[in-house]
This record gives structure tokens, C-alpha cells and sequence, in this order.
């Protein structure tokens, strides 16, 4: 199976229970950017916003950010 880098956006701001714009507010991360690295849009990770992010959030743990997961390899080559 093939692998993918993920950012848990989504999972962050239902943990901390905050909007995608607070974490942006917080994190000094434009909200753009925040919302394609959620929806997984940007192919690019800046490691500036990631450790804006886990500044924001206290996050000591960069695997509360960033995962790799396994993708099924058709999906990869079609989508």
C-alpha cells in the first residue's frame, strides 16, 4: 500500500474545540492555508505552520499534527 502524509486539522480543532479560524488567529497561520492542509489540498507542508500550530495548542507531540497513513494505490493513481 501505497503512503501519505496527513494533517490533523480537523481532529485538532474538535479536540481543542476552536474554529479553524481561532487556530489561525492563534497560530499565526493563514486561514487559507490552514483550510487546504485540512482538506488535504496543499501537496506542500510548511514546518513554520506546523510549529506555529503546536505552539498554539501547547502540543508537545508532532504526531498530534502529522500522520502517515496507508492509502490504497488505485485511489492514488485515479484521484
Amino acid at each position: 500500500m501505497a503512503k501519505k502524509v496527513v494533517i490533523r486539522i480537523q481532529e485538532l480543532i474538535k479536540q481543542y474545540n476552536i474554529t479553524l479560524r481561532e487556530l489561525s488567529r492563534l497560530s499565526d497561520v493563514r486561514h487559507a492555508a490552514l483550510s487546504e492542509l485540512s482538506n488535504g489540498k496543499r501537496e506542500n507542508i510548511n514546518f513554520q505552520h506546523i510549529e506555529r500550530i503546536a505552539e498554539a495548542l501547547d502540543i508537545k507531540d508532532i504526531r498530534q499534527i502529522i500522520d502517515i497513513v496507508e492509502v490504497d494505490e488505485e485511489f492514488t493513481q485515479s484521484g
